[in-house]
């Protein structure tokens, strides 16, 4: 909760934390992640993350707005700890 915090705290503008979006359209991580892929601006995913959220049929999606409701982040992992960091990370709030 505590890197969670500090991304409410740095952020000027919203957080969004989607978990599994996915499940709600009985879609597997597989072909979500395939769709986003297709999309005019996929979301850079390292292969070994990205296979393991396929693995674990896990997407968890952090988009968040630091300075301005135009300027956004996103970040995507299987394993929120680690997704919360990275998007510390980006924000050079190292934990």
């Amino acid at each position: 909760m505590n890197k969670l915090k500090k991304l409410l705290e740095r952020c000027k503008c919203g957080v969004y934390l989607t978990i599994n979006e996915h499940r709600d359209d009985y879609q597997s991580a597989k072909r979500s992640l395939n769709y986003k892929d297709e999309m005019d601006c996929p979301p850079e995913i390292e292969p070994e993350v990205r296979q393991k959220m396929i693995d674990t049929d896990t997407i968890i999606c952090c988009q968040f707005y630091p300075d301005t409701p135009i300027g956004s982040y996103e970040v995507y992992h299987y394993d929120l700890d680690k997704c919360l960091e990275e998007c510390l990370n980006c924000l050079n709030l190292n934990t």
